[in-house]
């Protein structure tokens, strides 16, 4: 668990010309990373436009990038499905390929009660050894977890920890003071700095994958006491979020490391292209990160 901590980028996925994985970048990308100092990867999460992946890609995303980190630094593996059967499978394929962790999303759309919802994450836990990370992302879920709920999951020592990508900082304050030995991951890149001040070990984010450089910067100004200094550094990060959210976060991110020289290409669809105005703009984005 010591390594779970810190900064993770959430990996995007790069597809070549046919539509299929272009495995040389992905490792590229890895290689980057690893060379700036970060802390792990989340393979297969929202930012690898999993829900858009055949079971098969997955895993071999997550075969690519365990090959690629060679136990440089920890991998978690994203492993949620709206089916058990599929999640289970997945999670088998992780714990063979030796990842730190698993993570997962609640099952969605059916609105499962939270007995069907910690069946679906006990019946993983029950299958695989590697610990499992939950992933709360009540925005595009239709469920929260929170302090009320949390224990219910918390109490098995196999589930080891949280992604909590929402702006409920309460939530997370109470994650941290009333499990201390749990695993706390920030998931908005935009509120990072907050999060650590309401107790996050780390955080896990899309951006990571081209400014990982910034997070970790904030973290260690933050680390040191030095507030303020971490505060510039996060308001660079968010001046750049701003640009993504205008031109769409996943496109936009895919288009930044095209112009940095790695060909991601673009997003399956339904996302959409990049204008060339859009374009123009992100190229500011490159432009400040050179």
């Amino acid at each position: 668990m010591y390594r779970l901590k810190g900064i993770v980028p959430a990996l995007l996925t790069p597809f070549d010309a046919e539509g299929k994985i272009n495995k040389k970048v992905l490792r590229q990308l890895v290689r980057m990373n690893i060379n700036k100092g970060v802390d792990g990867f989340y393979c297969c999460g929202s930012t690898s436009e999993v829900f858009l992946l055949s079971t098969d890609e997955r895993k071999e995303l997550l075969e690519t990038v365990m090959e690629e980190v060679n136990n440089e630094c920890a991998v978690i593996a994203h492993i949620g499905a709206i089916s058990q059967d599929t999640a289970i499978e997945l999670a088998k394929h992780a714990e063979s390929l030796g990842v730190d962790a698993i993570s997962s999303v609640p099952p969605f759309y059916y609105k499962f009660s939270l007995n069907e919802i910690k069946d679906y994450y006990y019946s993983i836990v029950d299958e695989v050894s590697v610990p499992m990370i939950i992933y709360n992302y009540p925005a595009l879920l239709g469920m929260a977890f929170d302090s009320e709920n949390i224990g219910d999951f918390f109490s098995d020592k196999r589930i080891i920890g949280i992604k909590h990508t929402s702006n409920d900082f309460y939530s997370l304050n109470r994650f941290k003071a009333l499990y201390p030995d749990k695993i706390i991951f920030n998931g908005y890149d935009q509120m990072f700095l907050s999060s650590l001040a309401a107790g996050a070990d780390g955080g896990i984010g899309t951006t990571y994958s081209f400014m990982a450089e910034k997070f970790i910067v904030i973290k260690k100004l933050f680390d040191e006491g030095k507030v303020e200094e971490a505060l510039k550094v996060q308001t660079e990060v968010n001046d750049i979020v701003e640009i993504l959210n205008k031109v769409g976060m996943m496109p936009g991110s895919k288009e930044i490391l095209n112009l940095m020289g790695l060909d991601f290409g673009e997003c399956r669809k339904p996302f959409k292209k990049i204008n060339e105005e859009e374009r123009e703009l992100l190229k500011t984005v490159v432009r400040k990160l050179a």
